[in-house]
């Protein structure tokens, strides 16, 4: 029986997690839940999971939350709660990692510290933090096991053969707005970005997708994840979302791991790789007559790519600077504030204003988050004849 705490419970890879842990209740109990304000959706896992406690990021929430659940489950509200939780937690407990954005980089940082197998569905935490999340798993000996469906198509490919990998190749939908020109999306609408046209996410990993920066964002996570340089990991458009990602070897031949868009078969994967169990998940019909496609990203119409790569390139905080500045400026977007082409625009600009540091302490990383939300605060779309800000 492995013990799982889920950080992000009632988002999309939470509640597949569950669906995860229900297909195998003689292998994995979930002991802890964290979430940040989904009251309704938090009542509802604790029934069917029966955590010992739960963490609500919102006070709120959590006061409501206490009112109406079982005796015996712990609730909590502050941060301190949720890392002691997590520092308490069993050596074999793996920890699905999902909260969205930066939020989820302190109490991933506490999994890491507390040497155990993180299964990595936060993106942006190796994205802002990668250097100093790598580091703290090596001299504490946690495991960092993507969930992300490309990450765990890479890992499959590479197998025990990472000596002789020349080229990994992230495969990518396109989003809802392949095919675009450059002009046709600054009247893109919120509704439209939301419409994503194989996956079933959240609204910001969502948007992400349409703008492309989740795939420049992968590209940086990959670097990290398997210690590879950035200008041997590619994207490669391919709509039909079956062929998840590929690895080139040094002879050329290329493996690549395919299955149905259901996040499930990665997440199990994560928590019992190199094990595998009997999945809920759907299966490839190879009945169907069907073709695949693939073609190369527009990176002229989609700059987020471009903008990952360089501050990858840059290195230091200049990828906790995008992240932030991408989070802040995807927010205004949603929010009406913004045009969707304004959230590369904005990202770029704060870019370019970033002040040089490190980047290798969390007190580093979390000035720079900080400094480029405030600049992204003040960015204003540029208007004929006026500044950007």
């Amino acid at each position: 029986m492995q013990d799982v705490i889920i950080l992000g419970a009632t988002g999309s890879v939470g509640r597949q997690t569950r669906d995860v842990i229900a297909a195998h209740p003689d292998r994995f109990r979930a002991v802890g839940l964290a979430a940040r304000r989904d009251v309704g959706g938090m009542q509802e896992l604790i029934r069917e999971l029966h955590p010992s406690w739960v963490y609500m990021a919102d006070p709120g929430p959590a006061a409501e939350l206490r009112e109406d659940i079982p005796a015996g489950v712990d609730v909590g509200a502050d941060a301190e709660f949720l890392a002691e939780r997590i520092g308490e937690a069993s050596a074999g407990t793996a920890v699905v990692a999902a909260m969205a954005g930066f939020a989820g980089l302190v109490p991933t940082l506490a999994a890491v510290r507390r040497g155990l197998r993180v299964c990595l569905a936060n993106k942006e935490t190796l994205v802002a933090a990668g250097a100093l999340v790598c580091e703290t798993a090596r001299r504490h000996g946690a495991s960092l096991v993507p969930v992300d469906s490309e990450h765990s198509a890479l890992m499959q490919a590479i197998g025990t053969e990472r000596a002789h990998v020349a080229h990994l190749w992230i495969t990518c939908s396109g989003g809802p707005f392949r095919g675009f020109a450059a002009s046709a999306l600054d009247g893109v609408t919120a509704e439209q970005a939301l419409r994503h046209p194989t996956w079933r996410m959240g609204q910001k990993i969502t948007v992400d997708s349409a703008t492309l920066m989740n795939k420049g964002l992968e590209v940086l996570e990959a670097a990290w994840l398997f210690e590879m340089p950035l200008e041997r990991i590619g994207v490669v458009v391919h709509p039909e979302s079956i062929v998840h990602s590929m690895v080139e070897m040094e002879d050329g031949a290329v493996m690549a791991e395919l299955s149905e868009t259901d996040m499930r078969i990665a997440i199990q994967l994560a928590l019992t790789w190199p094990e595998r169990l009997p999945s809920p998940a759907r299966r490839i019909d190879w009945a169907e007559r069907r073709a695949w496609h693939f073609e190369p990203p527009d990176e002229a119409v989609f700059p987020a790519l471009r903008l990952c790569r360089e501050a990858g390139m840059a290195g230091g905080t200049a990828p906790t600077v995008l992240n932030a500045a991408n989070e802040e400026a995807v927010a205004r977007f949603l929010g009406g504030d913004i045009r969707f082409s304004d959230i590369w625009r904005l990202t770029e600009t704060v870019l370019e204003r970033m002040p040089a540091q490190s980047g290798t302490t969390l007190p580093e990383i979390m000035e720079a988050d900080g400094w480029a939300r405030r600049e992204a605060a003040r960015w204003r779309p540029v208007t004929v004849g006026g500044p950007s800000c």
